[in-house]
């Protein structure tokens, strides 16, 4: 039998029958074990990839997927005053889109996106390697995320940091690539991306920065917005104009590495001369905004779209209205100020001094005296019921129903004409007024005139005890500049969507005739003589003003409403408790007010003098003339040669004396005018009777006979 040849060395493992594993056999167990895991892992990726993309909305789905509706406000001129909610913008379409932009996003922000299936290796590598050199700073990962990375969270998932967050991420990128085109999924990034101050997609950036659509982009402006993507606040043109420049460059040269532009491209654009959108004082026009928003309830149906709503409101008015009140109301005090065009256009609105500091809308919803500047309607029944501004009316002590007015001088001047009384707010001679005509006469005249809030009916209210808004005062005096023709106030002329469809537009309601035009023009003489000659010289503009101041009880309202050149406006001044603020009247601080917007705001409007001569009715015309005291139709005082008179200037703060709405002597007048009246009646200390009627005055045809002396003409005294 033969010999077993010898071997040398230790015996060959052999794993079957339970022998040593060598390292060779533990490897060879391992790749087995991971390729057969990674088999395992693929098939569920790709399984669990599969259904992610089964269960992605449809490309036009996507497209429309917005959860908040986006509304841009915009003043007459087009500059969008204020944006709430997201900005969308308008959805454009790759080939609508300039190259330069989509090649600007890819080159900043994944410039392997066309070579990829939704991760980049090559970036992941790249982030976990900055991640290791920076362990310890606790610092994130950063720089992996490609553009579909980004629309996946964008759409799908949120900011919040978390390895879960990623995975899905990932699994969704995957699912995006499967299902949809790289055209499709960067057009999808281009309309979806966040570029800071609420606008998302490349159209809204592109207004909201530029002014214009996406359509047009330079590659300078290409170059700014894409810098936006990395932080939006922080390169924001409209809040670091350099920084965004600086990006913009880095953007250029990043392109140019990329193959995205030449050279020669780079070199010529020039980011510092891309021209921004203005941008408007949110602040000073959010008092606006508020009261015009909510009347798109009555306009418009309900939508979820985007949608411009063009607005009345003139910013450089605006402006000149926010600079007035802050400058002219008094420390501690409220002011606000509505500013119509003729028609009813809403050109300048301020609630308040200060919007941040409180949102309360003084010129819409707070409910004030409006003093004297209430003799406006008052005057404007008389006039109605056949006075004349040349009619005699005496300044004297009156009593009625046990109320006794008193002039704010504390003295009387006995017989002075119907300007002069009105010009110098005398309360006697308006309260005797008042109780000739009719006090729900009154309240009718200031209904038809826009007030909106009650009325009472007593005799007090001649001098304005009724409780206005500035909005109301501001219409009322619109409609006497309009010859008498109604005039509703207004904030928006039209609606549009973001691709320009009109939804709405502005239509002047059928206008009303409120007044004659004769009345009209007689209270517009009175309320110009108010201005030239009265209490309200301080609103003086350098051209024909028509207007009249307002003074309550102890100082605790100031108003001046006045109209020149097309455009009327009303100011308030006071506190928001209503107490008494020494010194306010409002010939002094609202009238000042007043006069610095109105310069500004009719600077660039043609001058227009008043018309108030026209024809009277016949029964007015028949009212006696008064001979003893004359005033030409312009409201000035003459002296015998027809030459002017100049009027003493009221008293300034800290003189004496200090009253609002002093009333002129009529003795001075009559010695400066060298005329003497025969024997006015001396002053009685208070008259139980109510003033006898103007002797000899027709009545207005097919109208009520004037009441007696201390009769209400008809109904109770109450609210009206």
């Amino acid at each position: 039998m033969a010999k077993r040849k010898a071997t040398g060395g230790r015996p060959k493992s052999n794993p079957a029958k339970g022998g040593p594993l060598t390292w060779r056999d533990w490897l060879r167990r391992i790749v087995k074990g991971g390729l057969a895991l990674a088999l395992i892992g693929t098939v569920a990726l790709a399984t669990w990839v599969a259904i992610a993309a089964n269960q992605l909305p449809d490309y036009q789905a996507l497209k429309q997927s917005k959860n908040e509706q986006t509304i841009r406000i915009r003043a007459n001129d087009g500059t969008v005053i204020v944006s709430m909610g997201p900005n969308y913008g308008q959805w454009l379409s790759l080939d609508e889109i300039p190259p330069v932009m989509s090649d600007a996003m890819v080159a900043v922000e994944d410039r392997r996106f066309y070579s990829h299936f939704g991760i980049d290796p090559v970036g992941m590598a790249r982030a976990v390697y900055t991640a290791w050199e920076r362990r310890g700073t606790g610092r994130r990962w950063q720089g992996a995320s490609t553009i579909t990375q980004q629309v996946a969270r964008n759409l799908f998932l949120t900011n919040s940091y978390s390895i879960g967050r990623k995975i899905n991420e990932a699994v969704l990128s995957f699912a995006l690539e499967w299902k949809f085109s790289k055209s499709q999924i960067v057009e999808l990034y281009l309309n979806k991306v966040y570029f800071g101050g609420g606008s998302y997609g490349v159209d809204a950036a592109s207004r909201r920065f530029f002014g214009h659509s996406a359509r047009e982009l330079s590659l300078e402006e290409a170059a700014i917005i894409a810098g936006l993507v990395k932080a939006p606040s922080r390169y924001s043109p409209t809040a670091d104009a350099q920084a965004a420049i600086d990006r913009a460059s880095v953007v250029l040269q990043v392109m140019q590495d990329a193959g995205a532009i030449t050279p020669a491209q780079a070199a010529a654009a020039q980011p510092t001369k891309v021209k921004l959108a203005r941008q408007s004082n949110q602040n000073s026009a959010r008092y606006f905004t508020d009261w015009a928003l909510p009347q798109l309830d009555m306009l418009i149906d309900e939508t979820n779209d985007p949608i411009d709503v063009w607005t009345t409101l003139d910013l450089p008015m605006q402006q000149a209205a926010t600079n007035a009140i802050s400058k002219d109301t008094p420390n501690g005090l409220q002011g606000a100020l509505v500013s119509l065009d003729r028609d009813g256009a809403v050109r300048a609105m301020v609630g308040g001094r200060d919007y941040v500091t409180s949102n309360y809308n003084r010129a819409t919803q707070a409910v004030r005296q409006p003093g004297s500047a209430w003799k406006i309607f008052v005057y404007m029944t008389a006039l109605e019921s056949g006075y004349r501004p040349e009619d005699m009316v005496v300044d004297e002590p009156v009593s009625i129903n046990g109320w006794s007015p008193k002039n704010s001088s504390g003295r009387f001047s006995g017989k002075v004409s119907v300007r002069t009384a009105f010009a110098y707010s005398i309360n006697t001679v308006a309260a005797q007024i008042g109780n000739e005509v009719g006090y729900s006469s009154i309240a009718n005249m200031a209904r038809r005139f826009g007030i909106s809030t009650p009325i009472n009916t007593h005799p007090s209210m001649v001098l304005g005890s009724s409780e206005v808004r500035v909005i109301d005062m501001a219409r009322a005096i619109a409609a006497i500049q309009r010859k008498g023709v109604s005039v509703t106030p207004y904030a928006i002329t039209k609606v549009t969507t973001a691709d320009g469809d009109v939804l709405y537009q502005h239509r002047e309601a059928a206008p009303t005739q409120l007044v004659d035009d004769w009345v009209a023009a007689g209270i517009t003489d009175l309320m110009q003589t108010a201005v030239n000659t009265g209490t309200g010289r301080a609103a003086q503009i350098g051209r024909p003003v028509a207007g009249k101041t307002g003074t309550t009880n102890s100082n605790k309202d100031g108003w001046f409403v006045g109209f020149s050149s097309g455009l009327s406006t009303a100011v308030w001044m006071g506190r928001d408790d209503a107490k008494a603020v020494g010194g306010l009247q409002g010939g002094r601080a609202p009238a000042t007010a007043w006069a610095d917007y109105m310069r500004i705001a009719v600077a660039k409007r043609p001058v227009e003098n008043f018309d108030t001569q026209v024809t009277l009715p016949d029964w007015v015309l028949s009212n006696e003339q008064d001979q003893y005291l004359d005033a030409p139709d312009n409201g000035m005082l003459v002296d015998e040669n027809g030459m002017p008179i100049e009027i003493p200037a009221p008293a300034q703060p800290g003189e004496q004396p200090s009253a609002a709405d002093q009333p002129i002597d009529q003795q001075w007048i009559d010695e400066m005018t060298g005329r003497k009246r025969p024997g006015a009646p001396a002053p009685q200390p208070a008259r139980p009777e109510a003033p006898r009627e103007q002797p000899g005055r027709a009545q207005p045809p097919n109208q009520p006979p004037l009441p007696a002396p201390n009769q209400e003409p008809v109904g109770q005294r109450g609210i009206y």
